[in-house]
């Protein structure tokens, strides 16, 4: 490292950003943004993907982050690189489910925003466990000179031991992952391809795995055939762009005798939150 390169960061594309002093405003993804929060880093801005708001932040994806004071400079495609650069950041991190790609970002605005200032991409994608995405988080956390508390693992170990003891028996309760779309279908979540969903499978938790079928991600089925999977625990998809679940009907039938967890497919990559998470999941089976 050169005198003049006091900060340093090789992303997960393998690119090397460098600055002559640490980065000390930060415009984050949404999701990255909540988990540098968790981490101790505040961002001084966030912004969305496609399928949020442009004006208001999804606040199912911004977990413990307070939203006072942190700029949210928009998201769609009216996010170009101006509306980026107008808080002056001197880092933007973002994230990418696979190929390098900038998610929420047209691929040329993404292009000429490393023009003007360094840019981190963190892969979040299914081929990368939960743990392994929360521990890129806190190498940039810890290169920014900040670090999630040690209690936080301390809390996450606890909610993954409680989690496990739940399931131990031999009767494991059927838990179901959806993500609502209308009164007419659900998706429903193929839990090997969600890092979070991996991580409960691991616990013991005993996850519907839906019919093999067209879908990498989600199968959609009709409400009746998931209300046929009879599921004692549903995990509903609360993020403002999922379509609001209904409220009786079809998805009565589905969660009339099920406990209800919200759940966010793109978690907070932080030990406080995944605790959090496992928490209301052990909750909702224990109840």
């Amino acid at each position: 490292m050169s005198e003049q390169t006091v900060w340093r960061f090789s992303d997960d594309r393998g690119q090397v950003s460098t600055a002559g002093r640490r980065p000390a405003r930060v415009l984050a993804y949404v999701q990255a943004g909540a988990a540098l929060w968790d981490h101790g880093i505040r961002p001084s801005g966030i912004f969305g993907s496609g399928h949020d708001d442009p004006v208001v932040p999804d606040e199912a994806k911004t977990g413990s982050l307070p939203l006072a004071g942190v700029a949210y400079v928009g998201a769609g495609a009216a996010l170009d690189v101006d509306a980026l650069l107008n808080g002056e950041p001197d880092l933007v991190v973002a994230v990418s489910y696979g190929g390098g790609q900038v998610y929420g970002l047209d691929p040329e605005t993404a292009k000429h925003l490393e023009g003007h200032v360094p840019v981190v991409v963190i892969d979040v994608g299914q081929a990368r466990t939960l743990a392994e995405i929360g521990d890129r988080f806190a190498e940039l956390a810890r290169s920014l000179g900040a670090e999630e508390p040690a209690a936080a693992g301390q809390e996450l170990d606890a909610a993954r031991d409680r989690l496990r003891a739940l399931v131990a028996g031999p009767d494991r309760a059927r838990v179901l992952a959806l993500s609502p779309a209308g009164r007419e279908q659900a998706h429903l979540a193929r839990p090997r391809m969600w890092p979070e969903l991996r991580v409960l499978a691991e616990l013991g938790v005993g996850l519907v795995e839906p019919a093999e079928g067209p879908g990498a991600n989600w199968s959609t089925v009709g409400w009746d055939q998931a209300a046929a999977l009879e599921p004692a625990v549903v995990l509903a998809d609360i993020r403002a762009h999922a379509t609001a679940l209904p409220g009786d009907g079809p998805w009565a039938a589905v969660a009339g005798s099920a406990r209800v967890v919200p759940w966010n497919p793109e978690p907070v990559c932080s030990a406080r939150a995944h605790a959090r998470f496992l928490a209301l999941v052990a909750d909702a089976l224990e109840a």
